[in-house]
């Protein structure tokens, strides 16, 4: 989708970058949710205190529900994954709601953003389930019945391959759609007349589209951890 202004952009236009900017509008957002999300988490760990305030107190209420609510699914082994989960379910929130703000444009909203997070998501339960299983991960891909363990096999791989799929698509489709929804609203109606109940139904969605990519990566770390059968 172009964008008739994007504010960084503009700013790297100043250094003769404009075209490459323009081009890779995805990657030049990607970097500011990360400097924000890291600005954040400096501001809010730099005087941690018995009596949260402001961004500490903001953080530990996510962070700690989030991570309890995940342990509750995953039991204690899932802990150890709650950090990267987090990260990325506040990289998500936050780069969703850039296509709220005008002059900004939403990592997430670029199919390349999107596969990279998937990846990163399902290797880590791959991982998890190696490191709790040993060589015995194999398992999981193998079925029950010992004559069609190949069969099971193919179809497994087929199965989490499409994980990846499925939470690249799911999250890049709905924040595309939003993008475009909004764009041809604000054309129809002109740049006065903001489309207002679609862009605060963009705030719910940037929230569940979060939430979903904590959950099912998460349920997918619970499966890893558990025996075959």
């Amino acid at each position: 989708m172009e964008h008739p202004y994007l504010f960084l952009t503009s700013l790297f236009g100043s250094f003769g970058l404009e075209h490459w900017a323009g081009a890779h509008a995805h990657v030049t957002y990607m970097w500011l949710a990360m400097i924000i999300l890291v600005i954040l988490g400096w501001i809010g760990g730099k005087s941690v205190t018995l009596v949260p305030k402001s961004v500490q107190n903001v953080f530990e209420v996510i962070i700690s529900g989030l991570e309890e609510f995940m342990v509750g699914i995953t039991g204690e082994e899932g802990r150890d994954s709650a950090p990267l989960l987090l990260t990325i379910f506040l990289f998500v929130l936050l780069g969703n709601l850039f296509g709220l703000v005008p002059g900004f444009y939403p990592p997430t909203a670029s199919i390349n953003t999107t596969v990279a997070l998937a990846i990163i998501a399902v290797s880590w339960s791959h991982i998890i389930g190696i490191k709790k299983h040993g060589v015995k991960y194999i398992k999981h891909f193998l079925g029950p019945v010992p004559v069609l363990m190949p069969l099971f096999f193919i179809i497994e791989v087929i199965g989490h391959l499409a994980r990846v799929l499925s939470l690249t698509l799911r999250l890049f489709g709905n924040m595309m759609g939003h993008e475009l929804v909004v764009g041809i609203l604000l054309m129809l109606a002109g740049p006065f007349l903001i489309p207002l109940p679609i862009m605060a139904m963009g705030i719910l969605v940037s929230l569940i589209q979060a939430i979903v990519f904590f959950l099912l990566p998460t349920m997918y770390i619970a499966g890893a951890i558990e025996e075959a059968h």
